[in-house]
This record gives structure tokens, C-alpha cells and sequence, in this order.
């Protein structure tokens, strides 16, 4: 699998919400050696390794009811009929599909046992 972010059903992205993403940069910098980019337009920074991108670091938006985590990303070809599937098989769709502007379309489901990961339709390139 040589490009996740063009392969259905491959882990392709993660992503870490914090109350404090400066001094969560300055641990897995120091941890991992990671650079970080600033993204244009909102507070996210891009997570580099060896200048290629491995993820992403973002502060937890106001009143989010889960405590600071990772998140996954699974490349799917369509966030909504994935969201469709997911509820036809038991599962919940935790935030509907949305656009992240020349990103692509990303959703959050959980299983039926309570496990959360997210999709993300990449934007075409």
C-alpha cells in the first residue's frame, strides 16, 4: 500500500485533540523528533517526521465531551454511505459528514461496542 490517503480501508491519518497543543508539540517534538506546520486559516498544526506528514495537533473545541485523545482516520470513498452503513450495521454516526475546505469530507462513527474512529473522504489532488 504504497499512498493510504488513496486506499479504502487503510489507516491514513491521526490526529490528536488537547487542551494544550503547544505544550503537546513540545512533548512528541522532543519524544519523536516531530516538526510541526502551522495550517493557514484555524489552529491545527501539521505533524512532520522526517518532512514528510504524519498527523495532525489541535486544542479540544469548547465544550467537547471527550477527554483528550488520538483519533483515527480510515480512507473511505464516500463519508456518507459509509454513514449509512454504519447505522444499517448497528453502529452511531457521531458527527455527520463535513467539509474541511481543500481537505476532503471526514465523519466520526463508533461501533456498536463503543469504540470511536473517524473517516475521511480526501479531497482529490
Amino acid at each position: 500500500m504504497s499512498n493510504p490517503m488513496a486506499t479504502p480501508g487503510a489507516f491514513s491519518w491521526v490526529e490528536l485533540m488537547t487542551p494544550d497543543a503547544e505544550a503537546a508539540g513540545k512533548f512528541y517534538g522532543a519524544l519523536f523528533g516531530w516538526t510541526f506546520d502551522a495550517s493557514p486559516g484555524f489552529d491545527y498544526k501539521i505533524i512532520r517526521l522526517n518532512g514528510q506528514m504524519a498527523g495532525g495537533v489541535m486544542p479540544m473545541p469548547p465544550n467537547c465531551p471527550s477527554p483528550p485523545c488520538w483519533g483515527n482516520y480510515v480512507t473511505v470513498t464516500s463519508a456518507d454511505e459509509i454513514c449509512v452503513k454504519v447505522k444499517a450495521l448497528g453502529g452511531k454516526v457521531l458527527v455527520e459528514p463535513q467539509d474541511i475546505p481543500t481537505v476532503g469530507r471526514f465523519a466520526v462513527l463508533q461501533d456498536p461496542q463503543g469504540a470511536v474512529i473517524s473517516v475521511m473522504q480526501w479531497a482529490k489532488r
